[in-house]
């Protein structure tokens, strides 16, 4: 059964949406003003569509890049011309923090796509008529689309996909569906293969010749080492970070530097900075070129790579990186009294704990760097609340063609 629909906008996941008898029906690929031609999707949520055909074009519509584009389920959104496109994902934020009624001002967006990302997920399994898929999934769904190119992803990942079929070749024999996690690092690629469970002698032979054969830095399995050929490092300021497998880092080179721009401009008259969910030290590092930090985060494998990157690096401030979880023991104001700012970078689940606490310290700077907008809001309320106001809000797109935003947030008292 079809049905022919107007799209009203797009909404904030990157889905044109028709209002429909008073509801709202949401329809992937699709833009504002348009009339689609359309059917539901079996299995899944009443409100969803899946497109058929664009009966009449918006005129902002262009000619998605990629190939993949509506089958593989990376990005959301390449039909849309980049003005268009860019007011669009500023506007989230602008409406996420009306809707919260925070009343602050929302700057440009700043695009920090560059080369494109350098880390990706890849999935592989056994698919119909026990044939090997390595590539992304489709939107929603488990389905892996096969793929032997990218256009989004920075040039230090060229050789990503040839690596990721390689190594699934390898493991191909124990059907059992892989995340191939590649990461592009000043040394070579960095890949952590998760879901193979215990492995016989032969295949952890096979993987550590894959692994040379494409002249891998570093080919782990869930963490466990396989083979090193050079310790994958990235540059982060003056320092060089040896990577943890499975390191989390920003998605893009651009995104980091972008992010961390607007972090020092906002603590640059700091002398003593706590910079809490820290990771390897993106902020940290480039921080310590002129103040005291003292950095934490849950990951001890991150901490203990930063705090050897700052003790082997010349001309840092002294940086004390520790091991704890901020969720379950966040810093209390008491801690927080010998810092004159707090830099805090939480998970999509925000730091509402934290949050509280830092609402009731003294600390006359907060700078808050999150991935998503709705815990941001949830925990800038928090600060208000505690007495801290809202002074800036710049929005940082590092995800080209996806919904997903990135802020940086400077609270005063």
């Amino acid at each position: 059964m079809t049905e022919k629909l107007v799209i009203d906008h797009v909404g904030h996941r990157g889905d044109g949406v028709a209002l429909a008898g008073g509801q709202a029906v949401y329809v992937p690929y699709t833009l504002g003003g348009e009339t689609v031609e359309v059917t539901a999707v079996p299995g899944h949520h009443p409100d969803r569509r899946r497109l058929l055909q664009v009966d009449i074009a918006s005129p902002e519509r262009i000619v998605p890049f990629c190939k993949h584009f509506a089958i593989c389920g990376g990005c959301a959104i390449q039909h849309w011309e980049s003005e268009r496109y860019r007011a669009w994902k500023r506007n989230i934020v602008v409406e996420t923090l009306e809707q919260a009624k925070l009343g602050c001002e929302v700057d440009p967006l700043i695009d920090a796509h560059g080369l494109g990302r350098r880390r990706i997920t890849l999935h592989a399994g056994i698919g119909a008529h026990d044939v090997l898929k390595v590539g992304f999934t489709a939107a929603n769904s488990h389905d892996i689309i096969p793929i032997d190119r990218c256009p989004i992803l920075d040039p230090g990942l060229n050789s990503a996909l040839e690596a990721g079929w390689a190594v699934a070749e390898r493991l191909a024999a124990n059907a059992k569906p892989l995340d191939i996690q590649v990461t592009a690092t000043d040394s070579g690629l960095d890949v952590d293969v998760r879901g193979s469970g215990p492995l016989p002698t032969s295949m952890i032979a096979a993987l550590s010749h894959a692994a040379e054969q494409h002249r891998l830095a570093r080919l782990t399995r869930h963490g466990e080492m396989v083979l090193m050929r050079h310790p994958p490092a990235i540059t982060v300021g003056k320092a060089r970070v040896n990577l943890p497998p499975g390191s989390f880092l920003q998605a893009t080179v651009a995104g980091e530097a972008a992010l961390a721009e607007l972090v020092s401009a906002h603590c640059k008259r700091a002398k003593h900075i706590a910079d809490l969910f820290c990771g390897v030290g993106p902020f940290a590092l480039r921080l310590a070129e002129k103040a005291r930090i003292s950095a934490f985060d849950s990951d001890a494998g991150a901490v203990s790579a930063l705090q050897k990157a700052a003790t082997s690096t010349s001309g840092l401030k002294p940086v004390k990186a520790e091991a704890r979880d901020l969720f379950r023991r966040p810093l209390m104001p008491q801690e927080l009294r010998d810092y004159d700012c707090v830099v805090f970078d939480p998970p999509r689940q925000g730091a509402q704990a934290q949050a509280q606490q830092l609402a009731a310290s003294k600390i006359p700077v907060v700078v808050a760097v999150s991935c998503n907008v709705a815990t941001f809001a949830r925990d800038a309320r928090i600060l208000l609340d505690g007495g801290y106001r809202i002074e800036r809000v710049t929005p940082v797109d590092q995800f080209r063609h996806t919904p997903h935003v990135e802020l940086v947030a400077r609270f005063v008292r």
